[in-house]
């Protein structure tokens, strides 16, 4: 229930959500005012969810810095969640957006900074159709040239609760008490890390990736050209805010 109720409530957050109501508010309400008054706040709404400047600077206040880890650091297992992968209509897997996690995963098995790699997640669909994600990474990884015995594979978790919880008890199961470096997108992994203290983790370091914005140089394009790309991250930042009120809310951080 907590699932279903999740995706449903993330559509009623997202931005273009709010700024449609606004615009079809001030299409059929009267009177003339009271249309105009909605169809100036769609725009006002509009243009600050489409600003590039100030989508960075709320990315880059609440994302945790960039972490790099020296060639001598060793750790047991990374471990990463899922929510980078989606299925066409025949089952055939393809890499999202935020398909860093998997290039960084792999990158720090390959530089011998991690032994083994956990992949947790199941299926995010809300009407659980398609293959479970860990299913396709698990092929993904052996194809970049990790054998399927350094793959442990976790097919039951949906959200980032059952991440952490289903991923201990896989751990529990095989002893593994080492510490691990927790792998996922920057904008997720302040939830991420509190979700999995609460799971009982209490040796791993966060390794973000995928990151929305990067300190870059100022240009004048970013703060008067609006960019309606910004409206995904937005969403996706509302989302992880969202996540930790709900979490708190029901006892999982």
């Amino acid at each position: 229930m907590f699932f279903i109720f999740s995706k449903l409530f993330f559509f009623l957050v997202d931005p273009l959500t709010w700024i449609l109501c606004l615009v079809a508010a001030g299409i059929f309400t009267k009177p003339l005012a009271r249309q105009k008054k909605f169809l100036w706040w769609a725009l006002g709404l509009f243009l600050f969810f489409t600003n590039p400047f100030v989508f960075q600077k709320v990315s880059l206040w609440y994302q945790p810095q960039p972490k790099m880890l020296a060639p001598t650091a060793k750790y047991g297992l990374g471990v990463l969640l899922g929510g980078m992968s989606y299925y066409d209509k025949a089952n055939n897997g393809f890499f999202g957006s935020t398909a860093d996690r998997f290039i960084q995963t792999a990158n720090l098995y390959h530089s011998g900074n991690i032994k083994k790699i956990l992949v947790s997640g199941a299926s995010g669909s809300l009407y659980q159709k398609d293959p479970d994600e860990a299913g396709f990474l698990y092929t993904e990884f052996q194809r970049n040239g990790i054998p399927a015995s350094d793959i442990i594979v976790e097919r039951r978790s949906r959200n980032t609760h059952e991440n952490a919880v289903f991923s201990k008890q896989i751990m529990d199961s095989l002893g593994i008490q080492d510490s691990i470096v927790l792998i996922t997108s920057a904008q997720h992994m302040p939830r991420s890390v509190a979700v999995f203290r609460k799971a009982g983790f209490k040796k791993f370091i966060p390794y973000p990736v995928d990151f929305q914005e990067i300190d870059k140089k100022w240009e004048p394009r970013t703060v008067f050209i609006p960019d309606a790309e910004k409206l995904q991250g937005w969403r996706s930042l509302i989302k992880e805010w969202v996540g930790i009120l709900a979490y708190r809310l029901t006892g999982k951080i």
